[in-house]
């Protein structure tokens, strides 16, 4: 954690009651339930793992149109693999949710509040 947020005690105790409010949300529960299926899923994890291969392949490459065509039979296999669009489903949820949490704090702290603001140190 940072020196910023462990100097406020207050706010380093609203953070993990807000985390622990966030991981027993139904919309996080959901999407880790999700990310375990997928996880112990083998066929799906092959067949993402056949599809980022494949879009490498055809990154490294020249334009090859059987590469192509193989990448958009396997999108089409990852397309119709629930374990896979369960997943995707509930990782759009939990990133909904963090977009409109992170709306709420913004307009409260009238600023943006997850706002990159680039660079480094150097």
């Amino acid at each position: 954690m940072s020196e910023a947020v462990s100097e406020e005690p207050a706010v380093e105790e609203s953070l993990q009651a807000f985390i622990g409010t966030l991981r027993d949300s139904v919309t996080y529960r959901k999407f880790a339930d999700a990310s375990e299926q997928l996880e112990a899923d083998e066929e799906a994890q092959a067949l993402l793992e056949a599809y980022q291969k494949k879009q490498q392949e055809l990154q490294a490459d020249e334009f090859d149109s059987s590469i192509m065509s193989e990448l958009q039979e396997l999108q089409t296999e990852v397309s119709n693999n629930d374990t896979i669009q369960q997943h995707q489903a509930a990782q759009e949820e939990l990133v909904t949710l963090l977009k409109q949490t992170n709306d709420v704090i913004s307009e409260q702290i009238r600023q943006e509040f997850a706002q990159s603001l680039g660079g480094g140190c150097c």
